[in-house]
């Protein structure tokens, strides 16, 4: 477990890769168009 480990998030750092551990960015929030209707 360490640097070399790709299963673990420091090893996925080290290689810069991204995964289920360390997901890239989230989406943003979506702005909702007419939030209130009337």
């Amino acid at each position: 477990m360490g640097k070399g480990d790709l299963r673990t998030r420091r090893g996925k750092i080290n290689r810069g890769t991204n995964g289920n551990l360390r997901p890239k960015k989230k989406n943003p929030p979506v702005a909702k168009e007419n939030p209130n209707p009337e």
